[in-house]
């Protein structure tokens, strides 16, 4: 590649550039010339004055104009158009000749009139974010800040959020970060039939006062509605009521309720997703019921124990979802002692351990199991019994009356009938002082009689 020079006269003057050969013996022939090769080059190279009557830029014009870092190009290097594009006064000049070797002869150039001199313009330093962007020097937006340059800088500017975290892994998430997982649980689900659980927040029906009901979930941002029909087993017998009546009824008990379910469908831009609670609890059914542990045996069995969680709450007893299946749990076996209403101490959504008393398999669609949760816990008669004895008088409150008497619950779990007083009947929820009569440790009864009455609490 050859190589440009410059030489300059004492007089100030800059001669024509020539171009070097690389090895020393071309440098030679191409620096000896004769006196008959001399006009035939002066005719191929212009003289800086009539460059510059062209309008050109002389060499020593260029070289006050050119930087002092900018670098030496050679005569290969070539201009990008899309940086310099054409027609701008930067290069309105003419190429420079480029020396052509032995096997290509040179031509003459014709000579042509000298164009009209122009008033050449002053050239503009190419600044650093000129040369990032690749925009010509001299440019007229150089220096003017407009609105999309401001908004491309600030958004450039910007950096990435980042979390720092105490462990290695963070613990705490974004909130960016919560709504994917929950979007990947629900996808989760969908495709691999994953089981989620969350609670019933909401009850809506399409039409106002009939029509299909809805029980919503919210799990994260996302609304997973779930179909009546799909929510509960419809019963039997609708006692000639609508259907879509008593479904509403049987999800507006299970409000608040803990339940299972899976994904069907997800709709992400409208951040709802359709959901089943029946698909949910038959696949848990059939792990449970019919799945076995190393040794062969079943998983749920008469006489264990479980955890149950209560779905629904009525006066008569409690309805607990146990392992995908809705058992239903009467007065009698939820306390050792006596309860009118079983709402004053048992609500949806809560967890408690049962103790299984019966499973029929016999059909495998309809499996039948009861369940007690006082017979889960010891007995407070066993205990509480050691802790009274016959002719002394104890502190209690009145828990229940009926046709029998007054039943007294004394500290530690247990009941004590007593008869009507002859001062009348206390009320519900008054402390009351007994006096205990006899006890019968073989049926866990204790009775006496209601010595003092005070206010009710």
């Amino acid at each position: 590649m050859a190589v440009k020079k410059m030489e300059t006269i004492p007089g100030g003057e800059s001669t024509n550039e020539q171009s070097l050969p690389q090895t020393d013996s071309a440098y030679e022939e191409a620096a000896v010339l004769s006196a008959e090769d001399m006009p035939e080059h002066n005719a191929i190279h212009q003289t800086d004055s009539e460059f510059a009557d062209q309008g050109g830029i002389s060499i020593e014009d260029a070289a006050c104009n050119t930087p002092e870092d900018a670098p030496l190009q050679t005569d290969s290097a070539q201009v990008n158009s899309e940086e310099f594009p054409a027609g701008s006064d930067i290069f309105s000049a003419p190429e420079a000749p480029v020396s052509q070797t032995d096997s290509e002869p040179e031509e003459k150039k014709p000579e042509e009139s000298p164009p009209a001199r122009r008033t050449r313009k002053p050239r503009a330093k190419k600044s650093e974010s000129d040369t990032a962007t690749g925009k010509p020097p001299g440019d007229a937006s150089d220096g003017v800040d407009t609105p999309e340059k401001k908004t491309r800088k600030r958004a450039s500017a910007k950096p990435a959020s980042q979390v720092i975290s105490i462990d290695d892994r963070p613990s705490v998430e974004t909130e960016a970060d919560k709504a994917r997982n929950d979007l990947l649980d629900l996808m989760e689900s969908m495709k691999t039939k994953r089981i989620l659980t969350d609670t019933i927040q909401g009850i809506e029906r399409l039409a106002e006062g009939h029509g299909p009901s809805l029980a919503v979930i919210y799990h994260g941002d996302i609304k997973v509605i779930i179909p009546a029909d799909q929510t509960v087993d419809p019963p039997e017998d609708f006692r000639g009521q609508l259907p879509e009546d008593v479904l509403h009824y049987m999800i507006t008990k299970r409000l608040g309720a803990e339940v299972d379910y899976i994904i069907k469908g997800i709709d992400a831009k409208a951040g709802v997703a359709v959901g089943s609670r029946l698909e949910a609890m038959a696949a848990k059914r059939r792990a449970y019921y019919f799945g076995t542990d190393r040794d062969g045996n079943n998983l749920l069995y008469e006489g264990i124990c479980a955890e149950a969680r209560v779905v629904s709450v009525i006066r008569a007893g409690i309805f607990v979802d146990l392992f995908g299946l809705e058992v239903y749990i009467p007065l009698r076996e939820l306390s050792y002692q006596r309860m009118l209403d079983a709402q004053d101490c048992f609500q949806s959504g809560q967890r408690i351990l049962v103790k299984i008393l019966r499973i029929d398999r016999s059909d495998r669609n309809h499996i039948r199991v009861s369940a007690s949760i006082k017979q889960a816990g010891e007995n407070p008669y066993e205990r509480a019994l050691r802790r009274y004895t016959v002719g002394n008088r104890y502190v209690g409150t009145v828990s229940m009356v009926d046709m029998n008497g007054v039943f007294v619950s004394l500290d530690g779990g247990i009941d004590c009938l007593c008869s009507y007083p002859k001062r009348g009947r206390p009320p519900r929820g008054a402390r009351v002082t007994v006096r205990i009569l006899g006890i019968n440790n073989v049926s866990n009864r204790i009775w006496g009689v209601i010595t003092h009455i005070a206010t009710p609490r």
